[in-house]
């Protein structure tokens, strides 16, 4: 996979854009900036101009819109009492954990859990904030195992959530074929069994949404970016759901534009290209 290197870790350039993004529209902090970012931010920022001026989306549009209105369900989860303890999964450069912390404090418990050397560098970048908040921690994940200390279960049973548990992942799953994607929700689901009121939010792309031309070359960049395919997993929610019914998980799809009256980043002309999935476990 083609990737830079910042510090210790190696992350795919679709993760550094996107933490540039964070960090030029304040959604991010000083800690995780980085010149990988900014370099490659700089060398886009013409192609997004370009399709702004003709009235098209940008990678902005859609980024955004998936992170506030994931951040919106969240933030209702915890204010009603629902959720103690967070899990991001793949968090690497996300300044969500940051943010919720600073605003919850001892309340919550935020951990965010990526693949090793990824989880070393970014506690490198936020060893101050770290040593400052017993209830913010960074580990190492394997979420495709369903046992082990480095499974999400695994994670859990070390910090035993007292309620509810948020498992976020955003931006990940179209980066892995479809077995995969069913796999992580296996263990999404067992989570959910085990801590009741969890909840499962991310974000996905749906191949009926992103079937015109722009998309279609926007995917196949991202692929050539990536050395490998960006996988559309499912045609529409109802291919979706049917994946869905062997899996003890209800699944709502939510379209960022239906939330533009409540969250502005949602108005943007590209948040239609990306739905958020909140999960619960099934009754």
């Amino acid at each position: 996979m083609f990737s830079l290197r910042v510090g210790s870790a190696r992350i795919s350039p679709t993760a550094l854009y996107t933490a540039q993004v964070w960090q030029e529209n304040q959604r991010s902090v000083p800690e995780l900036q980085s010149w990988a970012s900014r370099a490659l931010y700089s060398a886009l920022w013409p192609a997004m101009r370009t399709s702004q001026w003709f009235g098209g989306p940008t990678l902005t549009d859609f980024l955004l819109a998936r992170h506030d209105l994931i951040d919106h369900c969240l933030t209702q989860a915890i204010d009603s009492g629902q959720i103690s303890h967070v899990v991001e999964i793949a968090a690497g450069l996300s300044p969500r954990g940051c943010r919720y912390v600073d605003r919850y404090g001892s309340k919550l418990t935020y951990i965010e859990a990526d693949l090793p050397a990824m989880a070393q560098q970014k506690a490198n970048l936020l060893k101050d904030r770290l040593s400052h908040n017993s209830n913010h921690h960074v580990v190492p994940i394997d979420a495709f195992q369903s046992k082990g200390d480095e499974s999400l279960a695994g994670i859990l049973a070390r910090f035993k959530p007292t309620s509810g548990v948020a498992i976020v992942t955003e931006g990940l799953l179209n980066y892995f074929d479809r077995p995969s994607v069913l796999t992580l929700w296996h263990n999404i689901a067992a989570v959910a069994a085990a801590y009741p009121n969890s909840i499962y939010l991310s974000d996905l792309h749906f191949a009926g949404h992103n079937n015109d031309l722009a998309s279609q070359l926007f995917a196949k960049a991202l692929g050539y970016f990536v050395q490998g395919r960006v996988h559309l997993h499912f045609q529409n929610e109802a291919e979706l759901q049917q994946a869905l019914a062997p899996i003890a998980l209800h699944c709502e799809v939510l379209d960022p534009r239906s939330f533009k009256q409540e969250i502005p980043a949602c108005q943007a002309r590209g948040a239609g290209l990306v739905r958020v999935l909140k999960m619960t476990l099934k009754a």
